[in-house]
């Protein structure tokens, strides 16, 4: 099985392999889900498996990298995000917004990388702790799929330091509100030198997307993986790639977010042409940032796809002047995105389901 290059044959490998793959993987977790003792984390984990399965569908794409282990890559991938999802959930919707909470929540994405890393108590800081070990059990899947790659050559570095930034956003962005920005803009500092030049709510943005994660890991699993094309991966997904899809993310979301007194960092752009412009900028690097990498059509359909599957969410029609941007954005995709825009679509369409952030 090659890697797809193209608009058919991905199309045809989400469809039979990836999606059936995927929906396999997430009927366990919520079998799992349902017998969480706790019944608000059994809530919470049931809620961010229903609301956020398309997390799961969008980042399983990544396992054709896998090439024939793909089944193997989308095991990790569903298993990853359904712990992103669900301790976002805790930390968003949930009964504490102590940092020291989130941080002891967030040990299990570390450890879910790290192969023979020990269970630690994960709820140690909020009343809420039987989940019946679906961390646990999560953790112990990602650590069981990362065992079987070909060799331990490289990886572990860049997926760590991807964690970290990921954990860092998630401890910033949910502890009491008038903490919150303080915190963003003094992290920010910390990692404004070793970045291109941004503003720090696009950082933020950058470091809240699990997709480099998804590339490396699902590339470890080909023999000839390299440390240099690991480091490649990495700078080419964060901050570019990363970065487009969480302000697509967080695009979709501002009217339901400023509803609710939500973060939404496309709310600290001055207007909407300079959102437009630096969305098109995004869009632009992270085509750029792909283009050296080995099977870089994949990659450039991902960017492509990302556009698709934000700008053809219901929300859209719903924001009048969202949808003039969301046309102006999907020029920018070309063909492809147009065929992934109706594409996804129609899928809703017979699948009902909405996008959870």
């Amino acid at each position: 099985m090659q890697v797809p290059t193209n608009l058919l044959s991905l199309t045809a490998q989400v469809f039979f392999k990836v999606r059936p793959a995927t929906h396999a993987f997430l009927r366990h977790w919520r079998q799992k889900a349902r017998s969480i003792p706790d019944p608000e984390l059994r809530r919470q984990a049931q809620d961010s498996l229903e609301t956020k399965t398309f997390h799961c569908e969008g980042g399983a794409l990544f396992g054709l990298l896998a090439d024939t282990s793909y089944r193997t890559a989308v095991e990790f991938i569903v298993a990853y995000q359904t712990l992103c999802d669900y301790l976002d959930n805790l930390c968003d919707r949930g009964t504490s917004q102590d940092p020291e909470d989130f941080l002891a929540l967030h040990e299990s994405v570390l450890q879910a990388l790290s192969p023979g890393a020990p269970i630690t108590a994960y709820y140690r800081h909020r009343r809420e702790r039987e989940d019946g070990g679906y961390i646990a059990q999560l953790v112990k899947t990602c650590q069981n799929v990362l065992t079987q790659r070909p060799s331990d050559r490289g990886g572990n570095d860049a997926l760590l330091e991807l964690a970290r930034l990921y954990i860092d956003l998630q401890v910033h962005k949910h502890v009491r509100r008038q903490d919150r920005l303080p915190r963003l803009q003094a992290w920010f500092a910390q990692h404004e030198k070793k970045i291109p030049p941004m503003a720090w709510y696009e950082f933020a943005a950058c470091a809240g997307s699990t997709l480099g994660i998804f590339c490396i890991v699902s590339t470890l699993f080909q023999p000839a993986t390299t440390d240099r094309l690991v480091e490649d991966l990495k700078r080419a997904y964060f901050p570019w790639v990363q970065g487009l899809h969480i302000l697509l993310d967080y695009l979709i979301d501002q009217e339901e977010d400023r509803q609710a007194a939500d973060l939404n960092f496309c709310a600290f752009y001055p207007d909407r042409e300079s959102l437009l412009k630096r969305l098109s900028f995004f869009y632009r690097e992270a085509q750029a940032s792909v283009a050296h990498l080995p099977n870089a059509r994949f990659h450039r359909l991902v960017n492509q796809g990302l556009l698709s599957i934000y700008l053809a969410d219901e929300k859209v029609p719903l924001q009048k002047e969202l949808f003039n941007t969301a046309k102006k954005l999907l020029k920018l995709g070309g063909l492809p995105s147009l065929f992934f825009f109706w594409q996804c679509r129609l899928y809703r369409k017979f699948k009902p389901g909405r996008h959870g952030s």
